[in-house]
């Protein structure tokens, strides 16, 4: 039965790979889908690929173990902050600037933007070096729980969820992503739904009444609007997993993409429904994983490992029917984060780097080759990297951190802050890159700080940018227009553009 639903998932992932391939041509298809994704496909695909196995498998079971109920402070952020508020404020200004501009990836926005080719460069390999290990985080949580459900060895697992994340991403590429993500989210709703109801009755439970009083008795901060883990490590979580999410470039290719202005109203209520479903089901059923090992952390290889609590409770909690339900869930939403961590690596270099740079008479049938290429080298680093032994949790803190910190505030102030220099947006992509990157080997990639290293990395740019801004030369009004239109707005505080100054003398 489990075989024959799992069967037929991946006969349906080919399938749509297979016919979306002839559609797939240039590549605006196969990176945007040609910028005509509707409200609804783009609300599946933002949520689909903010939540993933590494949320399910990594994040629930640890921070539920670490925080107790705080934990769904979590949710919150992720619903209104990570989701609602990024559609709110950045879905429309993204859309028409990258329009108007003509640029398809996060480091061509960065490059026209702030006129500098060299910034395209280094935001390419950002993204190349440091989605690789959210990749492998991605991967490795699905293998934990194939392995748990289905008794597939690790190894085994990880190559068959590679194969396959390859084989139909290869073929249809971002369109073929869009089509499966109102199927599978609808999977993840069902399947969070039963998760959480099957949980709560469970006999380690008894209800939410019991369930919480034997939290408490384990220790009463479990069940307190702040938990064991204290106020600044929470935040933090809240910080880098909400706020974090406005910088990652495969959240922002969700705004390039989606049709037109009237389609971002309805996706942002679906969108942020989305996201309370599935983030709520994650970390509420997280919270009582305690309760399931009787209060001691589960073991592997003779090593505590988070990691194993969700699997765990899956695999025991769960009629079969409704564990199988709940690895499609995590399937589902993880195939679809891989493929738009595959196709935003694999476009930092073939169209910013080789195309952008080194090759700029490639032709385009050619970049699509390549990219195809190249999102199959990144799965086999991807795995790669999944094969060393490590926690989900650091492995996505580290890339979440290092990323956002590096892109959100050049990014951020580049769509509303025309006053915004480029030693201003090198200054905060570097002290992002710097305090990530440093503090991470600093603190020997100690998990317990990784992801306060990681919202402060986020943070501290936000400072660095304007204040940088307002002390280095700004770009022309011509350069201005031709960024926010003719009606580009005003600098603002700080020093004008040599332009402005002239003009103003």
């Amino acid at each position: 039965m489990k075989a024959l639903i799992i069967s037929l998932y991946v006969l349906m992932l080919l399938t749509i790979g297979y016919l979306t391939m002839k559609k797939t041509k240039s590549v605006d298809d196969f990176f945007l889908g040609n910028r005509s994704i509707g409200p609804w496909v783009s609300a599946f695909a933002y949520g689909t690929t903010y939540f993933s196995a590494v949320v399910f498998i990594g994040y629930a079971g640890k921070v539920g173990w670490g925080f107790g109920l705080s934990s769904l402070w979590i949710v919150l952020g992720n619903a209104f902050v990570g989701t609602m508020l990024a559609w709110l404020l950045l879905a429309k200004p993204t859309r028409e600037i990258t329009t108007r501009l003509n640029v398809l990836t996060m480091p061509e926005f960065l490059a026209a933007r702030y006129d500098s080719p060299n910034l395209k460069l280094v935001a390419a390999m950002i993204i190349f070096l440091f989605l690789v290990p959210y990749s492998a985080s991605v991967y490795m949580g699905l293998s934990y729980l194939f392995e748990q459900i289905f008794h597939i060895p690790f190894l085994y697992a990880l190559i068959f969820i590679a194969v396959l994340t390859g084989v139909y991403l290869v073929m249809g590429g971002y369109l073929a992503v869009t089509l499966t993500d109102f199927i599978q989210g609808l999977v993840m709703i069902v399947g969070a739904t039963l998760l959480v109801f099957y949980v709560v009755t469970d006999s380690h439970v008894g209800g939410i009444t019991q369930g919480l009083a034997r939290l408490a008795a384990y220790d009463p901060k479990l069940v307190q609007p702040i938990g064991p883990g204290g106020f600044i490590p929470l935040a933090s979580l809240v910080v880098l997993t909400s706020l974090g999410a406005w910088g990652l470039p495969q959240m922002v290719q969700k705004f390039y993409s989606i049709k037109n202005e009237q389609a971002i109203k309805p996706a942002i209520i679906v969108s942020t429904a989305f996201a309370l479903i599935i983030a709520f089901g994650a970390y509420f059923t997280g919270s009582f994983g305690r309760l399931f090992f009787n209060n001691e952390m589960p073991v592997m290889a003779g090593k505590p490992n988070p990691d194993m609590i969700i699997p765990y409770i899956v695999s025991t909690a769960l009629p079969e029917w409704v564990g199988v339900l709940i690895l499609l869930l995590v399937l589902a939403a993880s195939m679809s984060t891989l493929a738009s961590l595959v196709l935003v690596s694999s476009s930092a270099i073939a169209m910013d780097l080789v195309k952008g740079s080194l090759f700029p008479n490639l032709p385009k049938e050619k970049v699509v080759t390549l990219m195809r290429i190249l999102c199959v080298a990144f799965i086999a680093l991807s795995v790669y990297i999944a094969l060393r032994p490590t926690f989900i949790l650091t492995l996505m803190a580290i890339s979440w951190g290092t990323i956002a910190g590096a892109f959100l505030a050049p990014y951020l102030y580049g769509l509303f802050w025309p006053g915004t220099t480029k030693a201003g947006a090198w200054a905060g992509l570097v002290t992002g890159l710097a305090i990530s990157i440093g503090f991470s080997f600093l603190y020997r990639m100690n998990s317990a700080v990784i992801p306060t290293i990681g919202s402060a990395a986020i943070l501290i740019p936000l400072v660095v940018v304007p204040l940088v801004s307002v002390f280095t030369p700004g770009f022309s009004e011509e350069h201005l227009r031709k960024v926010y239109g003719k009606d580009a707005p005003s600098t603002g505080w700080g020093r004008s553009s040599p332009a402005l100054r002239s003009e103003e003398a």
